[in-house]
């Protein structure tokens, strides 16, 4: 029976030493995962800040660890009103992607509580879309909307977080309205403006097209001219040769007559068409060749 005492105790010794082992294990290492910052203390003061993923170790029952995310956040900022240059309201509605870039600075500043620097995110942030908006009129503010409206209140509020440790990745308006009280003024406004640039263009376009058609006809006359004038050249000239070559052809008395009495039959051939009545002068070449006197 004492024997059976001693061995309970023995495994109860065992179990006991087992389980302070582990517990110092436990207490002495701690494990840095991808995309996380672990800052060390030491009597609550800042030690080390460890990034590289892994187990590590530390002073147990002296140190303490807390963790930090690495990672990139998103957080949905609430719609909010603003005031463009010309005095016109728009509601903003944005999103942020934030990460933690200084985790020394981020814990210093806001002792490493996400929720605590979502506030200031979203008072930064809600100042540097205020500033961009309030520096333009409503129709740049439309006309900006998108990349370059990111860029500028990006820059601004990423520059405001830099000192608590906190980059903005980017601040983007997912969402830019009107009140609805000035909606559909602003949109009939915007349609005329864009009516007016579509009838500018058609005009400029207009200009163009009769600009061209003119120069064309321009050009067309010019080679007609040109063509026509070429065409009576070589009109004369052939003319000129056309007569060069009959002048020697009928440079005798005889081929003159014969000649003349060619053309009579040809026009005797033409004025006996149809059913007609011919009265020659007695003296005509066509009287001699029907009668027969050629001298």
């Amino acid at each position: 029976m004492e024997g059976k005492k001693k061995s309970n105790f023995f495994v109860m010794f065992l179990v006991i030493i087992v389980a302070a082992i582990v517990f110092l294990l436990t207490s002495a290492t701690y494990i840095v995962h991808q995309n996380e910052y672990v800052t060390v203390r030491r009597f609550g003061k800042i030690v080390s800040i460890v990034s590289d993923p892994g187990l590590h170790f530390k002073t147990p029952f002296v140190e303490d660890i807390q963790s930090i995310s690495g990672k990139i956040i998103i957080y949905d900022i609430p719609a909010s009103d603003v005031i463009t240059k010309d005095k016109k309201s728009m509601i903003t509605d944005t999103y942020v992607l934030w990460k933690v870039s200084d985790p020394l600075k981020y814990v210093q500043t806001l002792n490493a509580l996400s929720n605590r620097a979502e506030e200031r995110i979203e008072a930064s942030v809600y100042n540097a879309t205020k500033n961009a908006i309030s520096s333009m009129s409503q129709d740049e503010v439309i006309e900006a909307r998108g990349e370059t409206l990111t860029k500028l209140i990006t820059e601004e509020a990423d520059s405001d977080m830099n000192g608590y440790g906190i980059q903005i990745v980017q601040a983007q308006i997912k969402a830019l309205d009107l009140p609805d009280d000035n909606k559909q003024a602003v949109y009939d406004r915007m349609i005329s403006e864009r009516n007016n640039i579509a009838a500018s263009y058609t005009a400029q376009g207009e200009a163009e097209a009769q600009k061209i058609h003119n120069e064309t006809d321009k050009q067309v006359a010019i080679v007609k001219a040109q063509a026509e004038k070429s065409a009576a050249v070589l009109e004369a000239e052939g003319e000129a040769a056309y007569m060069e070559t009959l002048s020697q052809a009928y440079d005798t008395p005889e081929k003159a007559d014969f000649y003349s009495y060619i053309r009579g039959l040809d026009s005797l051939k033409s004025s006996l068409k149809g059913d007609k009545t011919i009265i020659l002068d007695k003296n005509s070449e066509l009287a001699k060749i029907l009668y027969g006197n050629f001298n």
